[in-house]
């Protein structure tokens, strides 16, 4: 049983057998604080769903009404905890489902912005690192093509830094179509050629497809 789990249940007994009367409130933020984050694990189970369907026969992909509901009901929750590091990662799946399911760039980019702003200011790269690609693909869709090399760039140092390899390669791929789209092919070649090495050799089997598909465009 999870230990929060395990300290509302203390908790209650505290508030009946001892008369704690701050006990129950206690209680409520343990179980809130392990809600937010099934939320936001039963989101990302629902987004994972739709990537492999989309992979599959994109005809099939299909939004799933649950998910967003799930990553709202996070970031809900971890504001009301005051939980910064949290709330931001919420916001960037929130932001992802807007981007990537409902392909409306206008609703997530000021999504994704609010959790940077939060994720910088917690240290939680990961999510920051999420933020700038997802930032960068937006910016990319609309044609800035140099705000958008620089945000997949720091991106990819940002998965560097933290030994995230498959997301450098992902980006790698994005990187590749931004310098194509600038007339920069000898770069293309060498960046696609980094990516299909670091899927490789971090096992990210799932990446190859792209990569042969951007190599064969150039």
């Amino acid at each position: 049983m999870d230990e929060r789990v395990e300290r509302s249940a203390l908790l209650y007994e505290r508030a009946l057998f001892e008369g704690d009367t701050g006990a129950l409130a206690a209680a409520d933020r343990e179980l809130d604080a392990v809600e937010a984050d099934l939320a936001l694990a039963r989101g990302r189970v629902i987004h994972g769903r739709f990537l492999r369907q989309r992979e599959e026969d994109p005809g099939l992909a299909r939004e799933d009404p649950d998910e967003l509901t799930l990553f709202e009901r996070a970031a809900e929750l971890y504001r009301a905890l005051g939980d910064a590091r949290g709330e931001g990662e919420a916001l960037f799946w929130v932001g992802c489902f807007h981007q990537l399911v409902r392909r409306d760039n206008a609703v997530a980019v000021p999504i994704l912005q609010q959790s940077l702003e939060l994720a910088t200011r917690t240290g939680d790269k990961a999510t920051m690192a999420e933020d700038l690609r997802h930032l960068g693909i937006a910016d990319h869709r609309a044609g800035r093509l140099d705000t958008a090399r620089e945000q997949l760039e720091e991106s990819s140092r940002l998965w560097r830094e933290i030994g995230r390899l498959p997301g450098v390669a992902s980006n790698l791929v994005g990187l590749t179509y931004i310098a194509a789209a600038q007339g920069r092919r000898d770069d293309a070649l060498v960046l696609i050629e980094e990516a299909r090495a670091i899927a490789e050799a971090s096992g990210a089997r799932g990446l190859m497809r792209h990569i042969d598909e951007a190599r064969s465009r150039l």
